[in-house]
């Protein structure tokens, strides 16, 4: 069994991976630093595909994908949900790797010597067509000194592009960027995690305000942006960090909905007027609780809470408010159309679908069919027909999203 000598990286090497920690602070959540991260150790290999399983109790759950073989890492692929583990034990290169902190640098994983005790699953070549062959697979170790993460490498390219063993002056540099990633990844799992704590919170207050629903409505949203992005001819690095921003402030769209009484919140029935009138007003609250915006993710979150009601039509609410400093603010008219911010507009139809297609105190799910039918019969009206158009052409992603964010029991 190989591992990876001490870290001796050519000048030009150790400058990359700096340049790439610089990069990282523009990012705040775990996918799109996670994304960045395996980008960029490929980019030092050479690498043809990857992945970075996150620590998760005693397994390693797939949290980010790559692979040029089978699709773009800059384009919309169901494989970014996969919902797969593996246990952290002596039998996977994974597992091994997490168990014993250990670098594995693998020439060939279908000839493996069989004094190792891991083996090589290959379910997934032969489900996928792919050929896995080099691997290179490191511990990410966090300030404690445990493992939070694995990255593993596959297939480094030669200048025929065909898969040969990893380069052991490249292998150095990934150990290099392994050994700082893990930081990166922790800043971003605590912005994650204080997110959803806020999300747990308003749970307590909305019984249908749950985890897997917000991060629904999150991934739905990021992937909707994504698609609308690419469309626009937007910079594949930009569209990933706004992408990022996406997919957190959409997460805390009701977040407004802690300002609203029990008594409608959780009321069985329908609501009278005077209550669904009470009840619109989250969105006031909820811009009000990003009113002093300190960053870039917060304006985003401000104009998602306020406006994720709004319809394209300008029958929405609440309309155009006249002071978001005013928790009490009126609104002075209504919005409509491109006046609707455009994380606002993807979120208004991810909400709704996800509704939809959940169940709920008052109704049982509905089919896909029939969340589909609504979505193209208020195209124009309810919502934006681009971001109808956008969903519609993404339909396997999304399924992918729903596996993987279920609802508990």
């Amino acid at each position: 069994m190989k591992t990876v000598p001490g870290v001796s990286c050519v000048h030009e090497g150790i400058s990359h991976v700096l340049a790439v920690f610089l990069k990282l602070r523009e990012l705040r959540g775990t996918d799109a630093i996670l994304d960045r991260i395996l980008l960029e150790a490929r980019k030092i290999c050479r690498a043809e595909a990857g992945s970075i399983l996150l620590v998760k109790e005693d397994r390693l759950v797939f949290s980010i994908v790559h692979n040029d073989f089978l699709f773009s890492a800059d384009g919309i692929n169901k494989h970014l949900y996969l919902n797969a583990s593996v246990p952290i034990d002596d039998f996977s290169i994974a597992g091994f790797t997490a168990k014993h902190s250990e670098t594995l640098l693998l020439d060939d994983v279908y000839a493996l010597p069989r004094s190792y005790p891991f083996k090589f699953n290959p379910a997934f070549d032969k489900q996928s067509g792919y050929h896995t062959r080099s691997v290179l697979s490191l511990p990410l170790i966090n300030f404690q000194g445990r493992v939070c993460a694995v990255i593993q490498l596959i297939n480094s390219l030669g200048q025929d592009n065909k898969a040969v063993p990893f380069p052991e002056d490249s292998v150095a540099c990934v150990s290099l960027l392994a050994n700082h990633a893990s930081a990166c990844i922790e800043n971003g799992m605590a912005t994650s995690e204080l997110i959803l704590r806020t999300i747990r919170m308003s749970e307590l207050r909305d019984p249908a305000e749950t985890g897997p629903h917000v991060q629904r409505v999150g991934a739905y949203s990021a992937e909707i942006y994504h698609r609308m992005a690419q469309e626009s001819g937007l910079d594949a690095s930009e569209i990933k960090r706004r992408k990022d921003l996406v997919r957190m402030a959409a997460m805390l769209h009701d977040v407004g909905k802690v300002g609203i009484s029990d008594v409608i919140l959780k009321k069985p029935g329908k609501l009278t007027e005077g209550e669904y009138e009470t009840m619109k007003r989250h969105t006031l609250y909820g811009a009000h609780l990003f009113r002093n915006s300190a960053s870039e993710l917060d304006v985003m979150a401000r104009e998602i809470a306020l406006n994720h009601h709004q319809r394209f039509d300008g029958k929405g609410y609440p309309g155009r408010v006249s002071n978001i400093e005013d928790v009490d603010a009126m609104t002075v008219g209504t919005m409509a159309g491109g006046d609707i911010p455009q994380p606002a507009r993807i979120v208004a139809l991810a909400d709704v679908f996800d509704a939809l297609i959940s169940k709920r105190a008052y109704k049982e799910p509905w089919t896909m069919g029939m969340a589909l039918d609504v979505i193209r019969k208020e195209s124009g009206q309810q919502f934006d027909p681009e971001v109808v158009s956008a969903f519609l052409s993404i339909l396997d992603v999304i399924e992918a999203i729903r596996g993987k964010y279920q609802e508990a029991g």
